[in-house]
């Protein structure tokens, strides 16, 4: 399957993630982007890895302690390891999963994401953030919206660049979603303590596509207003419920958290 929209002249961040993740599908300008953002950043493939860690510990603790059946995981990323329905499904084969992903290359191995047990079912939908009531519309074909459902935003909202544009997103889709629905958000941050990450981002945003904009953790925050954070809330996606003692790990400048709508 071919998609006149794929650009392999440019890099690509859902191709560069998948070429820190160890993947495959990525391409020699990937790779050079890639190594010269890690150049600038040592620490930038840690931060991939624990964010795909923090999606599998979530999706988990949804299926497992919260009775969670069904998910809407926007922003999906290149199919890799552990997605969200291989997650649920092994813990509970009925689960449901609809993907949404308005990358043309995610497009071409959407096949992958729409591996299901019997019992459950997956979807995948080529369809940008923004449009908020198509998605709606779309995933209502397979999800029920009378019972929660997971909302998987993880490094998503990074690409929308205006606050207020960005939090509205986020809103309207929690809008729609029925009470004990949960919010699992991930996103790139700024801080004092990591200015290597502020240059690396600098870097991308010159060179790559599409361009990132970062948030301090108090604005990551901000996504869950009107929610009840679960512990330990907003913070480095590898301390999130981790079975590790947390002393000596280092922060990662990818921050996520969970909030269930009450």
């Amino acid at each position: 399957m071919s998609d006149s929209r794929i650009n392999t002249t440019q890099p690509h961040t859902a191709r560069i993630w998948n070429y820190w993740l160890g993947g495959k599908d990525n391409y020699a300008v990937d790779q050079a982007a890639g190594d010269q953002i890690r150049a600038l950043h040592p620490g930038i493939g840690d931060y991939a890895l624990a964010d795909r860690q923090f999606l599998g510990r979530a999706v988990s603790h949804l299926v497992t302690e919260c009775g969670i059946r069904q998910f809407l995981d926007i922003g999906t990323g290149l199919p890799t390891a552990d997605n969200t329905h291989e997650v649920a499904q092994r813990i509970a084969p009925e689960s449901r999963v609809v993907y949404v992903d308005n990358d043309p290359l995610v497009l071409t191995h959407a096949r992958a994401l729409l591996t299901s047990t019997p019992e459950g079912r997956t979807d995948y939908l080529d369809e940008d953030l923004r449009n908020v009531d198509a998605i709606l519309e779309h995933a209502a074909k397979t999800l029920d919206f009378d019972r929660p459902i997971g909302l998987i935003l993880l490094g998503v909202v990074i690409f929308i660049g205006d606050d207020s544009e960005a939090y509205g997103i986020v809103r309207r889709l929690l809008d729609a979603l029925p009470a004990g629905s949960h919010l699992v958000l991930s996103h790139t941050i700024t801080s004092p303590e990591m200015p290597d990450v502020d240059e690396a981002v600098a870097f991308w945003n010159e060179n790559g596509t599409p361009k990132l904009t970062q948030r301090t953790p108090e604005q990551v925050t901000g996504f869950f207003e009107g929610l009840e954070l679960l512990d330990p809330g907003v913070v480095s996606c590898n301390r999130w419920r981790t079975e590790e003692d947390a002393a000596g790990v280092e922060d990662v400048a990818m921050f996520g958290g969970v909030g269930v709508k009450r």
